[in-house]
Parts: C-alpha cells; structure tokens; sequence
C-alpha cells in the first residue's frame, strides 16, 4: 500500500524556492531513503510532512486521503513522528519526562502520574530495545548520542505509521547505529514507513529498498536501490560527476612540532594523554565514541578542568577558557561537535557569525571599520563557497553544510595555525564533504597543524596522516603509513595490546 504520495509540492521563502514540483512516493513497510545536498529540499519537504511548514502548492496523499497537518501535533496525530537533527529535549528534565513531555498519564486527580510513567517507559525501552539505561537521569548529563536516542524513543512513543530519520546515525556511536539500522528494519517489518535521510552512502545502500534523490528543490531521481551504483546517486545528487570525494594525500608534515600533549588528564575519563601534532600534518583521533575524544578536543580548548602539561609551538600553554585558547596565529581553533549549540549563535547574521570573535581586527578604539570587516567577510564567503543570499543573512536559516563552512570561516579569521575539529563533516552533503576534506589538504600544505576526530572510519584512513585510536581515555596506539585501515583501527580500538606504533 502506498502510504505517502506527494504531487508538485512547492515551497517559497521570500521568492527562493526551497521546494520546486517535488515528488515523492513511498509504500508502506518499506525503509525509504531521501537524499540530496545540503539545501536540496530534504528539510523543507519532511517539515511539510511533520506539520513544521505548509506548502504553497501541490498534493500529499496519506493513505490514499488528502493530508495537510496544521501543526506538529496534527501530524503525529495522523501517524507521523520525525527525528530532527536539531533535538527538542529540555536538557533539565529526565529522560523519561522527554519521552512523555505533554503527553504525561494522569491521576484521577490530575496530576502527573509518575509511576505509571516510569512502567510506560520502561515497556517502550524494552519493546525497542532502547539503549538508555537510566530513564530517571537528567538529559544535560547525557552525551549528544545519548540524548538523540531519547529523541528517537520520544518519536517511538507515539507509535508513529510513519517515522521520519534525519541524519540519525550521525551523532551515534557504532553500537547506537547498529541499533537504529535494525530498528528500521524492525519497523519496516512491522508495516510501518521509515523515511531515512542520511549522507552516509553505506547506510542507506544497507537499510533502504528504494531512493529519492532531490536537487535544488526538485525531485531529480529515484532508484530501487539495488539497481544504481553509488556513483550515479551522488552524480545525481550534484547534477555532475564527483571525480573525487578524499584528495590525494601528498606528505607535507614537517619535523616541527606544534602541539605537544603530555600526561593529560580529566578526571577518570581522559588518562595521561602523550601526543605530537606536526606542522603541516592532519592527525586523525579514532576510536569508538565515549572513549575519551571529546574531552580530549575540551581540554585542549580550556572547556573544563584538566591536568598535564601542553606546549604550543614549543611553549607551554596554560588554556583555562576558549578565549584563552584563541590567541592568534599561536592559538589554537576549534571546529565544535554540535555546529547549531556551539558553533554558531543562529539568531545573528553570517557576517557577525563570521566576525565575532575577530573584532579586534578591524575595529580602534570601540570603532568598527566597516570596510575592513566586509572585505574579511566577503573573502571567507568567497574562499569557502558558503551559499548565503547576503552576508545578512540568519546563520539559523542556512543550510547545514553552509552552516559548517561559516564555523571554518569563523576558524580561520581567528588566523590561528593549530585547528581542532571535531566530526567536522557530521550532517553535511558528499559535495560539501569533498569540499572540506580539499580545505584541510589546503591548509596543511600551508603549514597549519590539524587535529582531526571523525565518527566515520573510512574519513580518518583516506584524510589523515597517522590515526592516534584512543580507548578507554588513553591513546591505545598510533597507526601509519599501510597501518592506517578500518580494521586496525577498529582492532586498536576493541583490543587490549593491539595498538600499532
């Protein structure tokens, strides 16, 4: 049965198109991939599913009966539930009061019954499979793949006929999306749609039976998946052929040291860190996620308390704050795991985005040289390629890839030589990977020294120039040169003596 039929759907922002006659078309049981760049239409379309948008024009047919939700609630109401990547929990309330905000079981009196809610709660965890141990802890101590597994359950707990995933794996770590991916399966089984958008090629080739591709708001394609190469779903993804998603790795590392780490410590979950990052080299941090990569890029940013020493182009550097951190071309920058939460403020501009933490550049004594800062902005914007109508336009309104090139623009004003980045392709298009992973190869040949944590193996073995693979807060072993593989760096990582040196 044909669960989701959609005809000419059209969306307009202020006379930009989002959304041009787009069509779609999924049965039900089925996981159906949506593809496309980054401002191809796949947001727009799926809030127009999920009741967040309404459309200018065009049909949806819901089984087979016309359907406009007014609202999100209309729309779960009908049988649609969406995982944003932008999450919706309250970081102060628990897991459990998440998963039922607004939806709480009552006493007969009409207060929120929490026993009720915990038996609830813990009957959907085990129907699911849900891991989340804890449903009574506070959301804000969880890790951001903890909490969008909480979104994920708080989607489930509508049992919705139709479940849209957007880019769901890319803040999970390998145990959380082998869970989600049967998860899907599971609910296809069980008649339900999956709606599945994820730029992760190997995914959607291993969970979907069919895929729609978009391109500047229009539907381009749409494949059984079994019957397309990858090559033609991203040619049809770009409208042109990608000669080349990693570039060639040419050495430029020299044997000076910009970045020496030595017995760093945080509490129990970093151990006694020893590191050397080289001028001119990109080393990659792998490891299965919660072994101790975040705090690592924390504690060298001054987020938190930590212990040992660092020494930054052969000085020792005492970074307690970000502020502390970016200190010029001496300093280091970071390129922040959430891009929405802590890379960018989504209510200002691209150019204040851009600019914020650079003022002292083009301003003397509290006056700001206009001229100066619109040729500082209108180079990154240049350099970068970012996609915004105008410098004034609201960071919160870009597309997710164009938000990340505007935190790299940000990087780079700072003219810091030492860059930290963290999963800095999560959520973004193959086009706009490629684009990055170009930047990096750029700017080492430069002279910059790159610290660089991906969640997606095959990045850390065609980018970096030695993997350092942590487990359990300490570095576990470096890999180089051949070493450098999917399977030593899982080995390193999952077995005690297994590092390569």
């Amino acid at each position: 049965m044909e669960m989701i039929q959609a005809s000419a759907v059209s969306k307009h922002f202020g006379g930009i198109a989002a959304l041009s006659r787009a069509e779609f078309h999924a049965d039900a049981g089925e996981v159906h991939a949506l593809i496309g760049e980054n401002g191809a239409g796949k947001s727009t379309f799926i809030q127009i599913l999920a009741g967040a948008l309404q459309p200018d024009q065009g049909q949806i047919l819901l089984r087979g009966q016309p359907f406009n939700a007014a609202d999100p609630s209309a729309a779960q109401r009908a049988g649609i539930s969406a995982v944003f990547q932008e999450l919706s929990l309250i970081p102060d309330l628990t897991v459990e009061q998440n998963v039922w905000f607004r939806r709480e079981p009552l006493t007969p009196i009409g207060r929120i019954n929490g026993r009720k809610m915990r038996v609830d709660t813990l009957a959907l965890f085990e129907r699911y499979d849900i891991p989340v141990s804890r449903p009574d802890v506070e959301v804000r101590r969880l890790s951001l793949a903890e909490r969008q597994v909480v979104e994920i359950a708080k989607a489930l707990a509508r049992d919705p006929a139709v479940l849209i995933l957007d880019e769901a794996t890319s803040a999970l770590a390998p145990r959380e999306t082998e869970w989600l991916l049967g998860l899907a399966r599971k609910l296809a089984d069980d008649g339900k749609l999956v709606i599945y958008i994820s730029h992760r090629l190997a995914e959607v080739r291993h969970l979907a039976k069919r895929i729609t591709v978009f391109r500047n708001g229009m539907t381009v394609a749409a494949h059984d998946t079994a019957a397309v190469s990858d090559n033609e779903i991203i040619a049809d993804m770009l409208g042109r052929r990608l000669d080349r998603l990693y570039p060639e790795r040419k050495p430029t590392a020299t044997d000076r040291i910009a970045l020496r780490i030595r017995d760093l410590s945080v509490d129990h979950r970093l151990q006694g860190v020893d590191l050397d990052l080289k001028e001119g080299e990109v080393l990659g941090v792998g490891g299965l996620q919660g072994h101790g990569q975040r705090q690592l890029f924390q504690a060298l940013f001054g987020v938190g308390k930590s212990k040992g020493l660092v020494e930054l182009w052969g000085k020792p550097m005492h970074v307690r704050s970000p502020r502390q951190a970016l200190t010029g071309r001496d300093g280091l920058a970071l390129v922040p795991e959430d891009r929405r939460g802590q890379g960018l403020l989504l209510s200002k501009t691209v150019r204040e985005n851009l600019t914020l933490s650079v003022i002292p550049r083009f301003s003397n004594l509290g006056i700001i040289d206009r001229r100066r800062e619109r040729a500082l902005v209108d180079e990154m914007v240049g350099v970068l390629q970012i996609k915004a109508g105008t410098p004034e336009q609201l960071a919160g309104t870009l597309s997710g890839g164009n938000q990340q090139k505007v935190i790299f623009g940000k990087m780079l004003l700072t003219e810091a030589r030492v860059l930290l980045l963290f999963d800095p392709t999560r959520g973004v298009d193959v086009g706009t990977k490629g684009e990055i992973f170009q930047l990096m190869r750029d700017l080492a040949a430069k002279g910059y020294a790159i610290l660089f944590y991906s969640s997606d193996l095959p990045e850390l073995v065609h980018v970096a120039d030695r993997v350092a693979v942590m487990r359990n807060g300490r570095i576990a072993g470096i890999l180089e040169g051949e070493a450098i593989s999917e399977e030593n760096i899982l080995k390193t990582a999952m077995v005690e003596g297994a590092g390569l040196h």
